[in-house]
């Protein structure tokens, strides 16, 4: 089965929601976004977390020492990034703090050059603003990837979610406008997903 990750919350409401359903991650977003946090309200949210919930990071090209910081002051259990970072990026970050990685792959017309590096990747719709597009990629294109476990994003809720578990058995399934009313997560659409899923 796979797991399932709600990304963007930036609310006490949101972690309510949460904690009541019990995916698997969630994802606070420090990068340039509507749905951006900073690093003391992310601490705030999450200390009223359910520790059965993973925290995950998101990052778009963020110097070493910072999301390291982050992450050692257990604001966050994993980093994701989704700038140009590299190899070399991934090696040095994993060497100065130890955090499991998850590298975002935005995917168009055909499937690039994926690092292997990171431990697990994250499949998006590619666009300039690096994902958030809430418009689902061609899931044919990524059928055929067995390497490493991935997370699969990008226009997914609850209409299309069962459809791509089908198609490509992700290790985890990661929303984010799929549960959100007026730009804001809502709790009955989390709860929904997370029960269509499961």
């Amino acid at each position: 089965m796979s797991k399932i990750k709600i990304c963007g919350l930036s609310r006490k409401n949101d972690i309510e929601a949460v904690n009541r359903v019990l995916p698997d991650y969630i994802g606070f977003v420090f990068a340039p976004s509507r749905r951006r946090v900073d690093i003391k309200t992310a601490a705030l949210l999450k200390e009223k977390l359910d520790p059965r919930i993973e925290a995950v990071g998101v990052f778009v090209n963020e110097s070493i020492e910072n999301v390291a910081d982050i992450y050692k002051n257990g604001i966050i259990d994993l980093v994701q990034l989704h700038g140009d970072e590299d190899a070399g990026y991934i090696k040095r970050l994993k060497n100065y703090c130890g955090c499991p990685v998850i590298k975002a792959i935005g995917v168009g017309s055909v499937l690039s050059l994926l690092p292997v590096e990171s431990d697990y990747l994250l499949f998006d719709t590619l666009s300039e603003q690096r994902g958030g597009t809430g418009k689902p990629f061609d899931w044919n294109i990524v059928k055929e990837y067995h390497e490493l476990p991935f997370f699969l994003s990008g226009g997914l809720s609850t209409r299309n979610v069962v459809e791509s578990i089908r198609l490509l058995a992700p290790y985890c399934v990661d929303v984010s406008s799929g549960v959100e009313t007026d730009g804001k997560k809502d709790a009955d659409k989390i709860e929904k997903f997370v029960c269509t899923v499961r």
